[in-house]
């Protein structure tokens, strides 16, 4: 079924929305969830969760993009729920690694704490990622939007891991000097 006639479904609070959403999305929401907890049983409570919030965020929502909206609120449910369990037992993994070094070049809340200064680097990121060669921007939103680990995408491209990280590295340079040009602080 097409989107557009999945998130009518959602517009007429039909039950078949749901299943729809799980049928076409349902393995891609869980792929995102699973990169970020390593947990078969939380993955798939933050998927449920995602048709959840789904549900309650069309309408008055209407996403143009069902699968970018699915893959937002699951990644973010997702990165909560590795919060909540990483502060309760302070363990490592691919999410604090990616996380860590993208503190690097992406300034923390604290200091972006105006919805203005969010936009500025929200488009300083698009036009960053815009301008990437697209091995390089695949190589960076699979690492710190889909947060899989060097090894993973090595393998799904056929690269050596040591390529991918030093791809990452330069890249993560390249976007703090472009961030300090814009005159985000870090």
């Amino acid at each position: 079924m097409d989107d557009r006639k999945i998130v009518q479904l959602y517009m007429d609070r039909s039950d078949q929305a749901i299943s729809e959403t799980s049928k076409k999305y349902g393995r891609y929401c869980h792929y995102i969830a699973n990169n970020i907890l390593h947990n078969e049983e939380d993955s798939e409570e933050c998927v449920n969760d995602t048709y959840l919030r789904t549900w309650n965020s069309i309408p008055p929502k209407q996403p143009k993009l069902l699968r970018t909206f699915l893959g937002k609120i699951t990644r973010n449910l997702s990165l909560n729920r590795w919060e909540k369990l990483s502060a309760e037992k302070r363990g490592g993994g691919q999410v604090s690694l990616a996380l860590e070094e993208l503190s690097e070049c992406i300034p923390s809340n604290e200091n972006t704490d105006s919805i203005v200064d969010n936009m500025v680097l929200k488009t300083a990121l698009d036009h960053f990622l815009d301008e990437l060669p697209a091995q390089t921007r695949i190589m960076f939103v699979r690492r710190y939007w889909y947060m899989s680990s060097v090894k993973e995408i090595a393998d799904e491209y056929g690269f050596s891991e040591s390529k991918v990280t030093v791809t990452l590295f330069r890249t993560r340079e390249k976007l703090k000097t472009v961030l300090e040009k814009e005159g985000i602080v870090l």
